[in-house]
């Protein structure tokens, strides 16, 4: 697992040090994050000697690591590095945090790399005091965590005994490495709802030949599936993506199968819905396909008007579910245009046999193709859920959850 790690100003900074070491010996990867009062107690070449990786003090330097962690293939440019840090991290744990810190992350603050990446994270936050008693008991420190808490951060309990000052006795303590690490891992753990689980999603549009240039096609960009591909991946399934004219970055670890049309994209599903436990339909497979003609369709040849004779293509989702097995479950996608999306989305649940069916309105402004945000409605048989408007990566997040619910009820699925 990929873990960022936050280190604040504070005498139990050396803990942190250990904490890396046992991350690493555990097999995670770790990328660090300080503050600049964090080096008053440990210097960054502590760290990067431990880690292999650079620290990172502000958003102001490079990242000559691009965002990556260690063993993960760089970005092409160089990202913001608040984002692709914590884009590519599994957990982010602030440790220790000093009220300083939980101060500013309380009131939505980005004012250091830290504090930026912690806003910027949708992932695990998970955050570890450490300070004086009299700093930790103090009621706008005690209200600056209980928002953390309400906003879903996982605070990690102080220790109570000797503190950092000759004489000193309270609660405060950062707990020792050895606990942080059990925590962040059963963190993990928890996130890592989808392990053992098989995968198979399809993302894009088929394009069909006309002639040897030109084709019909569709502009589904891919984005929904290719979210939905790293989120899986990341809550611990194993993905295929069978993509249909996806230029999109990928993510390490899935494996993809590409495709052009339709008979493509049925064959390649055929090959690997056997092996599936969950199929995923999000490409936008044509409907229809034109017969191709040989070479290129000249403009003086064909005349005034050009006659363009479709076919329909097979039904790819039916002819899957036609073939599933009693333990997988499957969701089709219904993007449909205005009025009457949501009734689509439920006939096609039956006419289809599936599980649940992922209806959004591609009409409405920002949510259509090639859009970085969605809003769907998830419609199965126990009912329906409307996700709101979000970045896609929240609204996959949203399916996987209701096919874990799926497959925890066998009274709600079809298989």
């Amino acid at each position: 697992m990929r873990i960022l790690l936050g280190v604040t100003g504070g005498i139990a900074a050396y803990k942190a040090l250990e904490f890396t070491r046992l991350a690493l010996k555990a097999g995670h990867a770790v990328r660090v994050i300080q503050t600049e009062a964090s080096i008053r107690f440990v210097g960054t070449a502590s760290f990067a000697g431990i880690t292999g990786a650079p620290v990172l003090l502000t958003e102001w330097e490079r990242d000559p690591m691009r965002g990556a962690f260690p063993g993960q293939l760089q970005p092409a440019h160089d990202p913001l590095s608040h984002l692709e840090l914590v884009h590519n991290a599994d957990l982010f744990l602030i440790a220790p945090a000093s009220a300083n810190t939980i101060a500013k992350l309380a009131g939505g603050l980005a004012d250091n790399l830290l504090t930026a990446a912690a806003l910027a994270t949708r992932g695990p936050l998970l955050v570890a005091p450490a300070m004086n008693d009299a700093m930790y008991e103090h009621p706008a420190t005690q209200a600056n965590l209980a928002r953390l808490r309400e906003r879903g951060v996982q605070v990690l309990e102080p220790g109570v005994g000797q503190l950092g000052s000759p004489g000193e006795w309270g609660v405060g303590r950062l707990p020792e490495p050895s606990d942080l690490l059990a925590a962040v891992e059963t963190r993990l753990a928890a996130e890592h709802d989808l392990a053992g689980l098989r995968i198979l999603i399809s993302a894009g549009g088929t394009r069909e030949p006309i002639d040897a240039v030109r084709f019909v096609g569709n502009r589904s960009s891919g984005r929904m599936g290719f979210a939905l591909a790293e989120q899986a991946a990341r809550r611990g399934a194993h993905v295929t993506v069978v993509a249909a004219n996806v230029a999109l970055p990928r993510t390490p670890g899935v494996a993809y199968v590409d495709v052009v049309t339709a008979a493509e994209l049925h064959a390649a599903c055929l090959e690997h819905f056997p092996h599936a436990d969950v199929l995923l339909m999000a490409a936008a497979v044509a409907d229809f396909r034109p017969e191709p003609v040989d070479g290129k369709i000249k403009k003086d040849v064909a005349g005034e008007a050009a006659v363009l004779r479709l076919t329909r293509t097979e039904d790819v989702l039916s002819d899957l579910a036609s073939r599933r097995a009693a333990h997988q479950t499957l969701v089709g996608f219904a993007a449909e245009h205005g009025a009457g999306a949501l009734d689509y989305g439920r006939g096609k649940l039956e006419r289809k046999q599936l599980d649940a069916v992922v209806v959004n309105d591609i009409g409405a402004p920002g949510i259509g193709f090639d859009s970085a945000e969605n809003e769907v409605t998830i419609v199965t048989r126990a009912g329906e859920r409307h996700v709101s408007r979000s970045a896609k990566d929240v609204v996959s997040g949203a399916i996987l959850d209701a096919v874990l619910s799926l497959r925890s009820s066998p009274g709600t699925r079809v298989g």
